[in-house]
């Protein structure tokens, strides 16, 4: 069991140093999602490496989902406006809030949907919390 909760220790470290290594890179954006009018108090941090196309989002200041539903990241092109799915961020909750995801598209945008387990082919812009535009 000690040798169990090393090795988990030694992980998360390991995933902490390279969130950290990625966040202060000189290829990395910060790209703030303000809350919506769902939830106006709602903002999300983005941290987007364009070398590595990694996203690391900062979720914390999200409520936490409904049961049955979670929330789908988006990238987004805005003429014409195009979302496509970055992925959900599953098992969100007050201790895990930080977010890895591959994201190779040319972004001008993210947004974040509440939408049913599993996520959804398109963005539900009534379910819509978070939204910012890149300056990436």
């Amino acid at each position: 069991a000690l040798e169990s909760k090393i090795n988990e220790q030694e992980f998360d470290l390991a995933f902490k140093e390279n969130l950290l290594t990625t966040i202060t890179s000189d290829n990395t954006g910060i790209v703030d999602l303000a809350g919506q009018k769902i939830s106006p108090e709602s903002n999300v941090k983005v941290f987007w490496n364009t070398q590595n196309n990694k996203v690391i989002l900062d979720a914390s200041k999200l409520p936490e989902a409904p049961e049955g539903m979670v929330y789908q990241v988006w990238s987004l092109t805005l003429n014409p406006l195009t979302p496509t799915s970055l992925g959900l961020l599953e098992g969100y909750n007050e201790q895990n809030n930080l977010f890895v995801l591959e994201n190779p598209n040319a972004s001008e945008g993210f947004g974040i949907t509440l939408e049913p387990e599993g996520g959804s082919q398109a963005p539900n812009l009534e379910q819509l919390y978070a939204l910012g535009t890149t300056q990436v």
